[in-house]
């Protein structure tokens, strides 16, 4: 019986054929003696039986012509059932007709007999068909229910449509031995109900369905789109030692078969994933269409994803800017690809160099510049100061000064939470930044230009070049181990779609001067980020990826802050975007010590040039760096 209901060449669908034929022999022939048994005219036996063949020659070609023959009766649903009435129906009128024409004169029937049989035979030959395919459905359910050693136990994270055919795909796949033990669902209303004889449970009995099941897996449905329900039941299930999986819309897959072995990993960002922000999508096309806009670091993880949505916006022109070539060809390609029609100029330049950003701005004329070009690496610019100063200090000079000859409408900076009470170069240089972009909103009006400064402050992003997200998947890979400098270790953390509807924000409603800060939460223990990676990897963290304690790098510090002691925030429309009431900064001071920072680094002395950046900013404390010994001399 297994074999007939499990394996495709019991399947033949002649014999359905046969089968469902023989079910409306046996309804015809109980419907005759019932109507016989009821008090009716009695009719001969030859009669009987011409009536039967006469159905069978109408039924058994409709049968045919509407493929009741070519369904699965295991997987048997409702529009079956449909199917079944209705080419039961039509075969019984036709029959009733005909019959009326051929039958009931030439055998002299009488017509109640008649139309009582027609009657009788429908609903209990339609009843018989409808009842042997939900018997072997159900029969084929309760044989994929039995405990069996080999069979992968696997739970669904929702209930909708898109869960139903998760478990369809899975059951039609080509993997062998999948138990699909039940679907899980946030709302406990919804506990202890069946969807497909399969029970619905409270994501709090994961464990216990852990411990009598032996779950190997959980796949999220892609329209699960809650990411704090995601984050919670992933966490539920890592916690018990089950691979979390996710699985594409069924848009994707439907045309092909869903292999439980292809299912990637749910992403360390699915964990990581907040509210989206939503903002005023009418004032972002008000503040982009038309216009020509000016990225930097255009080629960079941030800088693309802001030219992917800026020109959704449509913009009369849009630069990129970058002095990487290769990454810059591949956003050529994949612009020329994704958007034909758009209107684009890919500029190789270094944002240091004055006379090539002049030409820029003279041939181009930008009114809105996304400054995302920056040197970010904080142990690569502790070695390497004065590069860190000409690119992130020097080039945002030159741009910002730029565009206020250039009378730009609007120059938004990404900035970086390392420049709050920085502990290493690259973050005190961003700071400085920051400084001469804040002074210079106060101090542009003095040169004729109306140039709004914005700037936008958020921690690390997941998934940039860089990010401690990819080193720590390739370190997976390779079997381990996982190396973090300290086991106390926090990060801010947001994904790049997270950091550019920040930066896009920040474009729209930025009316000058302002720091926009995003709110992220608590920071994130770079040990849990990388137990969850190695987890969600299907390993078992210290048995299968060890990890290991390598010391903090220099300028490294243990936490991150977005405010340092002389900010508070003011809240904005959206509760998770905040403003930095910043201390209003004078032009002409900032303007001389960037000036004299920039004279003293061109003698490139490492030591002179940190100095001063540790006077311009007194709150730059080096950590764990050549540069502490400064420290102790500008302090006494």
């Amino acid at each position: 019986m297994r074999k007939f209901l499990f394996y495709k060449t019991f399947h033949s669908r002649w014999l359905i054929l046969v089968i469902d034929q023989a079910i409306v022999f046996l309804s015809m022939l109980s419907s005759v003696l019932l109507v016989q048994e009821l008090g009716a005219a009695k009719r001969p036996v030859d009669d009987i039986l011409l009536c039967l063949f006469a159905y069978h020659a109408v039924a058994a070609p409709l049968f045919i012509v509407m493929r009741m023959h070519t369904g699965m009766i295991r997987h048997s649903n409702l529009t079956d059932v449909f199917k079944v009435f209705r080419t039961v129906l039509l075969a019984s009128l036709v029959y009733f007709v005909a019959g009326w024409l051929v039958l009931v004169p030439r055998l002299d029937l009488d017509w109640r007999w008649f139309y009582a049989l027609s009657v009788l035979n429908l609903f209990v030959s339609a009843t018989l068909l409808m009842v042997l395919r939900m018997a072997v459905k159900l029969l084929f359910c309760t044989l994929s229910d039995v405990r069996d050693e080999k069979k992968e136990a696997i739970l669904i994270y929702g209930t909708d449509r898109d869960a139903v055919l998760i478990k369809h795909g899975l059951e039609l796949g080509p993997q062998p031995g999948v138990h699909i033990v039940g679907f899980i669902d946030d709302k406990p209303a919804r506990a202890r109900m069946h969807i497909e004889q399969k029970n619905v449970y409270c994501r709090n009995e994961i464990p216990g369905l852990h411990a009598r099941y032996h779950i190997s897996k959980l796949i999220v449905s892609a329209s699960c789109k809650d990411p704090e329900a995601r984050k919670v039941v992933a966490e539920t299930c890592l916690e018990a030692g089950i691979t979390v999986t996710s699985v594409p819309a069924p848009a994707d897959w439907l045309d092909g078969a869903l292999r439980l072995a292809d299912l990637p990993p749910m992403k360390i960002e699915d964990l990581l994933q907040r509210e989206p922000i939503t903002f005023d999508q009418r004032q972002l096309f008000l503040e982009l269409t038309g216009k020509r806009v000016l990225v930097t670091g255009a080629a960079g993880s941030i800088g693309s994803e802001i030219v992917r949505q800026v020109l959704q916006c449509e913009p009369a022109l849009l630069i990129l800017c970058d002095q990487a070539e290769t990454p810059l060809h591949n956003m050529q390609l994949e612009i020329e690809s994704a958007f034909p029609d758009s209107n684009c100029i890919f500029f190789m330049a270094n944002i240091q160099d004055e006379k090539r950003m002049n030409g820029l701005f003279a041939g181009s004329r930008p009114e809105i510049v996304f400054h995302a070009a920056a040197l970010k690496h904080v142990p690569m610019m502790e070695n390497n100061p004065q590069e860190a100063v000409m690119t992130n200090v020097w080039g945002t000079k030159n741009l910002a000064d730029l565009s206020v000859s250039f009378n730009v409408e609007k120059f938004v900076m990404i900035s970086t939470d390392k420049a709050v009470n920085p502990t290493n170069v690259m973050g005190a240089s961003k700071r400085i930044a920051e400084m001469y972009i804040q002074s210079l909103q106060g101090g542009s009006s003095h040169f004729g230009s109306n140039t709004l400064f914005i700037t936008t402050r958020f921690g690390n992003v997941l998934g940039s070049n860089g990010s401690v997200v990819p080193r720590f998947k390739s370190q997976i890979e390779a079997g381990g181990p996982v190396t973090i400098t300290h086991p106390e270790i926090r990060r801010y953390f947001m994904t790049i779609p997270e950091a550019v509807q920040l930066v896009l924000e920040a474009a729209a409603m930025g009316r000058g001067g302002e720091i926009y800060i995003f709110d992220m939460g608590e920071p994130i223990r770079i040990l849990d980020l990388a137990l969850n990676m190695i987890k969600l990897s299907g390993r078992v963290p210290y048995q299968d990826v060890d990890i290991v304690y390598t010391g903090l790098r220099p300028g490294e510090k243990l936490y991150e802050e977005l405010l340092n002691q002389q900010e508070n925030t003011l809240p904005t429309h959206h509760h998770k975007i905040l403003i930095s009431d910043i201390v209003p900064l004078h032009f002409e001071q900032v303007s001389r010590d960037v000036k004299e920072l920039l004279c003293i680094n061109l003698k490139q002395n490492a030591m002179e040039t940190v100095r001063k950046m540790k006077k311009i900013i007194p709150e730059y404390r080096s950590n764990n760096s050549v540069f502490n010994t400064l420290d102790a001399v500008l302090q006494s």
